[in-house]
């Protein structure tokens, strides 16, 4: 029969092995936050890059990141304020470069004019008219911050290059809600064949501020492009912005949406996408045209 100091001993041997677990438990608790946490920031990064690079993987990685982004245990990052303005005003007139990407155009064009690009009203703010298969989007394009957007998006629309073409991607996270259009592909690896350099509000910053590379918001009816997070990047892939998102202010901002339009894209995001969040439209949205008022 044990005694009372074998029993003690037996007793605090028990304790201690279920201390141990206790700890070996919340240590791995601890281990799977840290990598639910940089699961998301992987999301937020695939999200990020991804206005063009997603398109390029597999359905199978596609779903993975969907699955991990639709996670609730993952909180959104916060976002700053997108910057009000440059700090420096552009003078009237600026010089802009499109030089060839080495990719072959999806729909033939030629390059849009490099000189004389205006940065003043209202020759640097038309409206345009995109007419699509879900309804009309209005927009105003402002090449007072963007210049050498506009001049870009301008050059193609008056080439027809985005007739006829569909918008290829739908996203409908709490942190990313837009409509990505402009590739003729329908791919989201298309582009005109040249490229260029982001403008506002990459422009709004130092090249050495840590802040350029913090998320900010993109307020619901911005219009702003897609890139592959190359320099340079830039092409004929824009995005619409139906609800505010969280993104690094690294996709150059060029104008903004009316009302008739937010209402066409609160229809497509009301069908969804497959894969659901981010995908093609479930109500497949294809522009007519795209025209000057």
């Amino acid at each position: 029969m044990p005694s009372n100091e074998q029993r003690r001993e037996a007793a605090k041997r028990k304790l201690e092995r279920q201390l141990e677990r206790r700890a070996e438990r919340a240590r791995k608790r601890k281990q799977m936050t840290i990598a639910g946490t940089a699961l998301g920031v992987v999301v937020v990064v695939g999200v990020v890059g991804g206005l063009i690079w997603l398109s390029n993987r597999s359905d199978d990685d596609a779903n993975t990141t969907n699955t991990a982004a639709d996670d609730s245990s993952l909180t959104p990052q916060t976002a700053g304020a997108m910057p009000a303005g440059l700090s420096t005003p552009l003078a009237d007139t600026v010089s802009c470069s499109y030089p060839a990407d080495g990719a072959t155009a999806s729909k033939a064009n030629n390059p849009p004019r490099t000189d004389g690009i205006p940065t003043t009203a209202p020759d640097a703010t038309p409206s345009i008219s995109v007419e699509t298969s879900q309804g009309n989007i209005g927009l105003t394009l402002d090449g007072t911050k963007s210049p050498c957007t506009v001049n870009s998006f301008v050059s193609l629309a008056q080439q027809d290059y985005f007739n006829d073409t569909t918008c290829h991607r739908m996203t409908t996270s709490p942190s990313l809600q837009v409509l990505q259009c402009g590739d003729p592909s329908g791919t989201g690896t298309g582009g005109p064949g040249y490229g260029f350099d982001n403008e506002f509000p990459t422009t709004a910053y130092s090249t050495t501020d840590p802040a350029a590379q913090e998320p900010v918001t993109y307020a619901r009816g911005t219009v702003a492009m897609a890139n592959t997070g190359a320099p340079g990047s830039n092409g004929s892939q824009f995005f619409l912005v139906y609800g505010d998102s969280q993104l690094p202010p690294q996709y150059t901002v060029f104008g903004t949406i009316d009302e008739t339009g937010l209402a066409t894209l609160d229809k497509v995001a009301a069908g969804g996408s497959t894969p659901e969040g981010d995908g093609k439209p479930n109500l497949t949205t294809d522009i007519k045209t795209v025209r000057l008022d």
